[in-house]
């Protein structure tokens, strides 16, 4: 379809697309997936095959305008962007919390500072990383530029998951409209956080209408994928992973993949028992265990164990499990109910096979789970039915010990707030018990003796390494994230992130004369002959080389002016 044609299609379709565009934030289709928390969650409509081929157009054509703004001129857009974000952020933070069960503190830690923090990073550096590169040229193209060039993909289709709905994909959105580029996102149907991204894309008009959301199940990311994007970023399970590839690869699509992980915390003898305590905690239970970077296996020396565990077992007990706070709660609810079932299946054949749990909280889950007071039902402003649905999602703090490999907690991952324990004794049998996961996103090491970590990190096959911290990797911009093996591939955020919303373009650049290049037709006997002496000068060693090159190049350059025979 030729630009003219899409152009006049989609004068012709904006009042149907306008009046679909509402229909999808905010009216419920019959085709409809509910998230876990029935009575305070959005339904997300299933976006139709013309809805899909609707928005790509507008996509290519809004692109096709904003490839011919400049870098600053967008980079003042993420700059509206991110203040309207803050000027709004409680505002979006109860949406994330009512959708999630999140406490409110990982909601305004995780989604909000990291996005504005993020917003900043690009303001600062995504000039200098986009512009053209200069390299250099060799020796034997002398008189020559060499530079390159990042050009905008296109269109980006951002496929995001339910546990950081708002992080995660505007992270992205953010990287990929700095780079030139327009995106199709699509929000998890489990929480949709149905407009958000609209409205605060909306205080930049540079990307008018440069985001469209499609809101829907895994049926309208593949509608997305047939629409033929410049590019695919996806962050969820290997399963689904492995299905985009599949459906991308015949399509030459490229596709990144951010699919999980099983990460483990190495703690050493040295460490200082009450922080690595407090770090193991937070590592492993922040966003109740709902992130792919959190820690689910932690492999402590043997000889600090017994101290190292029964201090973990005690701080335990003092963390508070809620949501609707107001910032008072340590961890909140399981966001899918899936998600609650897989945990409890683990947990569940780890006991039957043998190991020992430790839930320090299973008693005040339970109250929650049988209901809560007419009091706390005042306070939360829900009613009994809605009230016990929320309250099912909680998941005890759960502590698993003498866990072997072949339990599913121990090679799956959980996604929720249950870390097994494992005693070791030397660094080697450490490394290899962790690089025998089929995942590696990320690991943290912990030792007083920095040689040590860093010789210990090294040898770990992850994508990043906390070393005497836990989950700090993502937190700096600058550095990328991503993971290797089952954990998928590509990166984002970073100079290497951002870049993986361009493409190369290699320029050489040579002035405009009357000579022939030495390399053009004719070919001949005598040239082919230059061009041995000229090789053996270039690869020779010592200085007289360069003397000898010198003299070759100049008698080859002047006999490729000459006609053949001449």
């Amino acid at each position: 379809m030729s630009v003219k044609v899409a152009q006049e299609k989609t004068l012709k379709e904006k009042t149907s697309q306008e009046k679909t565009s509402k229909d999808n934030r905010d009216a419920a289709q019959s085709q409809t997936v509910q998230n876990l928390h029935a009575a305070q969650g959005e339904k997300a409509c299933e976006s139709t095959q013309v809805q899909v081929e609707s928005s790509m157009i507008t996509a290519r054509l809004a692109q096709q305008r904003l490839v011919k703004s400049s870098i600053k001129e967008r980079l003042a857009g993420i700059k509206a962007i991110r203040n309207s974000l803050f000027s709004q952020r409680e505002k979006i933070i109860d949406k994330i919390v009512h959708e999630t069960g999140k406490c409110r503190t990982d909601a305004q830690l995780a989604e909000i500072m990291g996005v504005i923090d993020y917003a900043d990073w690009l303001c600062d550096h995504a000039e200098k990383i986009l512009a053209d590169t200069k390299v250099a040229t060799p020796i034997s193209l002398m008189g020559k530029k060499s530079f390159v060039s990042h050009c905008p993909l296109g269109v980006v289709a951002v496929i995001s998951p339910w546990n950081y709905p708002f992080h995660i994909s505007f992270t992205t959105v953010l990287a990929a409209l700095a780079a030139g580029n327009a995106v199709l996102l699509k929000p998890s149907e489990i929480t949709p956080l149905t407009g958000v991204i609209e409205d605060l894309v909306s205080a930049a008009p540079v990307f008018h209408e440069c985001v469209q959301v499609l809101y829907g199940s895994g049926e309208t990311a593949q509608r997305m994928i047939a629409s033929k994007p410049n590019k695919v970023m996806f962050t969820g399970s290997a399963k689904t992973g492995k299905k985009i590839l599949a459906q991308a690869a015949p399509l030459l699509i490229p596709v990144e993949l951010e699919l999980g992980g099983k990460d483990a915390m190495l703690v050493f003898d040295d460490v200082n028992i009450h922080r690595t305590v407090a770090g193991c905690l937070w590592g492993g239970l922040t966003n109740a265990g709902q992130s792919c970077t959190s820690v689910e296996s932690v492999y402590i020396h043997s000889s600090i164990y017994a101290d190292f565990v029964a201090k973990l077992k005690s701080e335990l007990a003092t963390l508070i499990q809620n949501n609707g706070d107001a910032g008072d709660a340590d961890m909140g609810a399981i966001t899918a109910s899936f998600q609650h079932q897989i945990i409890a299946e683990q947990v569940r054949e780890a006991t039957a096979l043998g190991a020992k749990v430790f839930v320090p909280h299973e008693h005040d889950v339970a109250q929650k789970q049988s209901g809560l007071s007419q009091s706390e039902l005042g306070q939360s402003g829900l009613d009994q039915s809605a009230a016990n649905q929320q309250a099912q999602a909680f998941y005890p703090l759960t502590l698993i010990e003498g866990a072997t490999d072949h339990m599913s907690v121990m090679h799956s991952e959980t996604f929720g707030p249950v870390m097994t324990l494992h005693a070791f004794e030397d660094e080697r049998e450490v490394i290899e018990r962790c690089n025998a996961s089929e995942f590696g996103l990320s690991a943290s090491v912990w030792s007083k003796d920095l040689t040590r970590a860093k010789r210990v990190a090294a040898q770990l096959e992850v994508g990043a390494v906390s070393i005497n911290n836990v989950m700090l990797t993502e937190g700096n911009p600058n550095l990328p994230f991503g993971g290797t093996k089952q954990s998928g591939f590509g990166r984002v955020k970073g100079a290497e992130g951002l870049l993986g919303m361009t493409y190369s373009k290699a320029f050489i650049v040579d002035k405009q004369s009357k000579n022939i290049e030495a390399n053009w037709y004719p070919y001949t006997r005598q040239k082919y002959q230059l061009f041995d002496k000229l090789m053996e000068a270039m690869y020779s060693s010592g200085l007289k080389r360069w003397l000898d090159f010198a003299k070759v190049g100049l008698k080859l350059e002047s006999f490729s002016q000459k006609k053949r025979g001449e």
